[in-house]
């Protein structure tokens, strides 16, 4: 019996022609090869917008002042932030896992008072620096127990902890001032790599820096704070041991407020019970400013990096112009806002094709609040000058 009789013939293969051939090769490029990004797409990260500011910064604030650009001016302020930019490091790990920590400045004078309180009582410098390392980093375990195991809103532990750290620099030293460090401690505050103008405390940050930011994007530990800041309890029944994650990174926290208590004294070259007052207000901006999502699961090391560079030449260049403290303080509490703003602008502008209702309004808000930020600033310049 014949096919025709019995119906039609299953199909026969098509014949491989060269171009057919070329045609699937190419298929299987395009398949295999990940979408390129646009050109626009690449400069819409976070990271770029804040190099753009940065270099905004430096442009306006080299108009205004003539000292802003002195290689002196620079390194002598570079140094004022690293204990800010020491404190920011483990905030972003907590931050990423969903967690806050209010009590990292109350941790940093708790452990300068302790430290100080040592030296006036005869203890040598170095041991009494070690104690007080080992103080930040308990006081930090205390934080993460209480809020991986008793499980405590994380706001209320820090905020609470934030009061009784500040409270124990005070009964330690009371209105005394611990001074009298030796050379070779002041030297991690106020000493310069030699034949350079590079603090030495710059130099441990950018190590420390380093050190982080490859725990957090190149190991096992870093993947697990990113699934706790996600999802918390599918990492933790993937058999992840969340609870010893959480408690690691807030006695890390309490080690390097810690190391920036001991770096904040070695450069006063001496402590008092107030010492870091209000610092924890620049940790935070400095960690959600620079991309760090204050919901938990985003964030980049790389990213926080730069808006502490872009905090300190705020601080800096408003300082130079007699900008009061308190307007500076305004500074701070406004980026803080724009940082959990503005992040979101962008993630939703680069993730959609049109502009939505509530995107133009964020960024209409974003545009006032700037521009009236710019005319206050320069009439209380003006004030500031008038008055001298």
């Amino acid at each position: 019996m014949n096919e025709t009789q019995t119906g039609a013939a299953p199909d026969a293969p098509t014949p491989l022609t060269p171009a057919l051939a070329a045609e699937r090769s190419a298929g299987a490029i395009v398949s295999a090869t990940p979408p390129r990004r646009s050109f626009l797409a690449r400069f819409q990260r976070w990271e770029w917008m804040l190099v753009g500011l940065i270099a905004l910064v430096v442009l306006l604030n080299s108009q205004l002042s003539p000292y802003f650009l002195d290689a002196r001016n620079l390194s002598r302020t570079s140094s004022d932030f690293m204990e800010i930019g020491l404190m920011m490091l483990p905030m972003v790990f907590i931050i990423i896992t969903g967690g806050i920590d209010l009590s990292v400045a109350s941790n940093l004078a708790m452990c300068a008072s302790f430290m100080g309180w040592l030296f006036m009582r005869g203890v040598p410098i170095w041991p009494a620096a070690a104690g007080a390392l080992l103080l930040g980093a308990l006081g930090g375990l205390l934080n993460g127990t209480l809020v991986a195991r008793v499980k405590l809103p994380p706001l209320v532990v820090t905020l609470g902890t934030y009061a009784f750290y500040r409270g124990v620099a005070y009964v330690l030293l009371g209105d005394q001032a611990a001074r009298g460090y030796p050379a070779g401690f002041t030297f991690i505050g106020q000493g310069k790599l030699p034949g350079t103008l590079i603090p030495f405390s710059v130099v441990l940050f950018v190590l420390l820096a380093i050190l982080f930011g490859l725990v957090l994007h190149k190991t096992t530990f870093g993947r697990y704070l990113f699934a706790i800041g996600n999802n918390e309890n599918a990492t933790a029944y993937s058999g992840v041991r969340v609870a010893r994650i959480k408690i690691a990174v807030y006695t890390l926290s309490g080690l390097m407020a810690g190391l920036a208590g001991i770096v904040l004294a070695a450069r006063f070259g001496s402590t008092r019970p107030d010492i870091g007052l209000g610092l924890e207000l620049a940790v935070i901006t400095a960690a959600v400013l620079g991309g760090v999502d204050i919901n938990g699961g985003v964030g980049a090391m790389g990213g926080a990096v730069l808006s502490l560079l872009l905090i300190g030449l705020l601080r800096f260049g408003m300082g130079l112009l007699n900008i009061q403290g308190q307007v500076q303080g305004m500074v701070i509490g406004l980026l803080l806002i724009l940082s959990i703003l503005l992040p979101n602008i962008v993630r939703s502008l680069s993730g959609r094709s049109g502009l939505h209702r509530q995107s133009l309004a964020a960024a209409a808000a974003l545009i006032a609040a700037f521009v009236l930020f710019v005319l206050f600033f320069f009439w209380s310049r003006a004030q500031v000058l008038g008055a001298v």
